[in-house]
């Protein structure tokens, strides 16, 4: 078993190849991890080019959902963005925030923050800033963010209690998240959970749906509701990389249930726990 600070080495190095990589690559595997498919078709990220604020430089094919569209984010509001990738969530949430707000991305992958400054640049953004960092630990003040949003990302990440603690230090009081995810319902073959190539493909890394849902209530927040979720496929082409025939029919017989999910959450307006607003 690859410890945390392997997993974010392998994560890191996966993101920044995928960095490099076109849309239609990236949208015809696990998260753009490599495992592509002969089934070229969007495995788990939703459409958004309909969306107001799209980009379609910033747009790599890496999500699993659509939270900024869920998001419910306000003229003038500050947005903050997990894993923000090219950039394309935090442009569609400047459109919402307008000039009067502030959209922050935050990414652990030197490449991924040069491509999102650039995309930044080119559309003259004043108020869309990239910042490099671990999400874990992120570089911005406490109770700074009105929302925070993220797509796809948390599974990645080897520690999901100490990100959501983050959430909700740096979210003000009476602030809220959207997040879009991959979780899971039942275990998945040890061969995928074990595969380097899986986890950097959202898919090993995910936990069950509950236990994410429990972590979110622990940290303390409220109104937590599942705003989206959809079954996601994964095609036998990928499977056989990692399991034989019969094993991918016993995997499929087994019921194990991956899915994405959009959950929103709320912090408490206010509180009367040591710390619970910092």
């Amino acid at each position: 078993m690859k410890s945390e600070e392997e997993l974010k080495a392998l994560v890191k190095e996966k993101y920044s190849a995928i960095a490099q990589q076109d849309k239609e690559t990236n949208m015809s595997s696990c998260c753009g991890s490599g495992c592509c498919s002969d089934e070229v078709y969007n495995i788990m990220s939703d459409d958004y080019s309909k969306l107001q604020g799209y980009n379609v430089d910033a747009d790599l094919g890496l999500g699993c959902g659509l939270p900024t569209e869920f998001a419910k984010i306000k003229e003038g509001d500050v947005v903050i963005d997990l894993g923000s990738g090219a950039g394309n969530d935090c442009f569609v949430a400047r459109h919402f925030t307008g000039e009067k707000g502030k959209v922050i991305g935050i990414d652990f992958t030197e490449a991924m923050i040069a491509k999102a400054r650039s995309n930044a640049e080119k559309l003259g953004f004043n108020n869309v800033e990239f910042r490099m960092g671990d999400i874990e630990k992120m570089p911005v003040s406490s109770a700074t963010a009105d929302v925070i949003v993220s797509n796809c990302v948390l599974n990645l990440v080897p520690n999901k209690v100490n990100v959501i603690k983050e959430i909700y230090r740096v979210l003000k009081p009476g602030a809220h998240f959207s997040i879009s995810d991959i979780v899971l319902v039942g275990e998945l073959p040890v061969k995928i959970q074990q595969a380097a190539e899986m986890y950097a493909g959202c898919v090993s890394g995910a936990i069950q749906k509950q236990e994410y849902l429990d972590i979110i209530d622990k940290a303390g927040f409220e109104k937590i509701t599942v705003q989206q979720e959809k079954a996601i496929v994964i095609p036998d082409d990928i499977l056989a990389a990692y399991l034989s025939a019969e094993e991918i029919n016993e995997f499929k017989a087994s019921q194990t249930g991956i899915f994405s999910v959009t959950v929103y959450a709320e912090k408490p307006d206010s509180c009367c726990q040591p710390g619970c607003c910092s």
